[in-house]
């Protein structure tokens, strides 16, 4: 499963590889989990040396949607809610690791839980989460879509439109 934009698009906040004031953010698939180690810019930080908490809020729910590609039924999602755990300041400087895991799927809405670490050491938990995200239907993906032929491409590839 294919869990980043190949397309030409590519200007998502968190893993557009074109947004010149994005995260850059690249995800892989590690045992059951979506992962992705980024080093946020200068520009990210809220106080001098500590990570906007709106920053971290980003990272989370980018993982976490994620996950709904792992499901049995592997489809794009919406944020339906997001709840954050801010448990110590997130440092600018060391690159850090997101992990989301996929939870329970009841008929479109899937629950999903992750984790910001250092990426360096996983026992430091800086932020957690936890969300409940809209599987979009076709229908969903056609009229978001409607103007990105080749990201509706690149879905349809993926084998979640």
């Amino acid at each position: 499963m294919e869990l980043n934009d190949t397309t030409d698009y590519q200007l998502c906040f968190a893993c557009g590889l074109r947004n010149p004031y994005g995260l850059h953010m690249v995800f892989r698939q590690d045992k059951g989990t979506v992962v992705s180690d980024f080093q946020p810019h200068e520009e990210h930080q809220g106080f001098p040396g500590i990570i906007h908490g709106g920053i971290v809020a980003a990272v989370l729910d980018e993982a976490l949607n994620r996950t709904s590609l792992l499901t049995e039924h592997p489809a794009w999602s919406m944020t339906g809610r997001l709840e954050v755990r801010y448990r110590r300041n997130v440092p600018y400087g060391p690159l850090l690791r997101v992990r989301a895991t996929p939870g329970i799927v009841r008929n479109r809405m899937l629950q999903a839980q992750g984790v910001l670490t250092l990426a360096d050491d996983e026992t430091i938990i800086l932020a957690e989460a936890q969300g409940t995200f809209m599987m979009l239907t076709e229908e969903m993906v056609d009229t978001v879509m409607k103007d990105y032929p080749g990201m509706r491409t690149f879905l349809e590839n993926t084998g979640t439109a």
